[in-house]
């Protein structure tokens, strides 16, 4: 999984302007982010179509008040630049529930 530590805001946008890619938000200190964390290999290996980009939501306040991310850990998913569809609120996810986010986005 990259990670926005490896790029700025502004290359970030780039990056995601032609593919799909799952923007990650997480913070070292969440418990919801650590317990999810250890499934995202699995996660990622099952929809190899998407790029992951771990975003840690601290170190990047002021992307997560642009795209309205609050709760962690949180996911958006950008396809061609726009967004198709977020799963963002403040509850622990599980991997089976990522799964049918990530199901039931539009093609």
């Amino acid at each position: 999984m990259k990670s926005l530590a490896d790029m700025n805001d502004s290359q970030l946008q780039d990056v995601t302007a032609e593919g799909k890619h799952m923007l990650f938000f997480d913070a070292a200190w969440c418990g919801d982010c650590r317990f999810i964390k250890p499934q995202m290999p699995a996660i990622e290996k099952e929809y190899n179509d998407w790029q992951f980009i771990e975003i840690d939501r601290d170190k990047y306040m002021d992307l997560a008040k642009d795209m309205d991310v609050f709760g962690i850990p949180s996911f958006i998913a950008v396809k061609d630049g726009k967004e198709i569809g977020r799963f963002a609120n403040k509850d622990r996810k599980t991997k089976k529930e990522i799964e049918a986010f990530i199901d039931n986005l539009p093609a």
